[in-house]
């Protein structure tokens, strides 16, 4: 188990997100908003663990969630479900969807594309995805 300091993590996050301080850290863990630091000798630690509920946080905050709605959510999720919310981290960089365009298919399916691509090609992107959620396409 890889274990870390507040700081460490602080400068593991700031890759992902430069608003990702030290201070940030430290509150998050305060609040609870992440579990509890291991206990690894006599000190206690960050862990890659931490690491995957600090980038679900950052995830989940660019898509405009309050702190305690995310607090909640990350609760009921397990830590797989947390790494994977994590890994979604770049779908929302904030560069990524001022220039992209983000089409909702239907409530539960969204598509984002990219404006390099033809308005042609678009279409048909949009129209396979409705006939596969139409049931169209065996």
């Amino acid at each position: 188990m890889k274990s870390y300091t507040a700081k460490q993590i602080a400068e593991i996050l700031q890759q992902d997100d430069a608003r990702m301080n030290l201070r940030t850290v430290r509150y998050y863990t305060q609040i609870g908003i992440v579990p509890p630091l291991e206990l690894v000798g006599n000190k206690r630690v960050y862990t890659d663990k931490h690491i995957h509920y600090f980038r679900a946080i950052i995830t989940l905050t660019r898509t405009g969630e309050t702190l305690a709605s995310i607090q909640e959510k990350l609760k009921a999720l397990s830590l797989e479900e947390v790494e994977k919310v994590g890994q979604q981290i770049h779908i929302y960089n904030p560069s990524r969807v001022l220039e992209n365009e983000t089409l909702l298919i239907n409530e539960d399916v969204a598509i984002t594309l990219s404006p390099r691509i033809s308005a042609e090609l678009k279409q048909k992107v949009i129209d396979s995805v409705s006939e596969v959620l139409r049931g169209e396409i065996h």
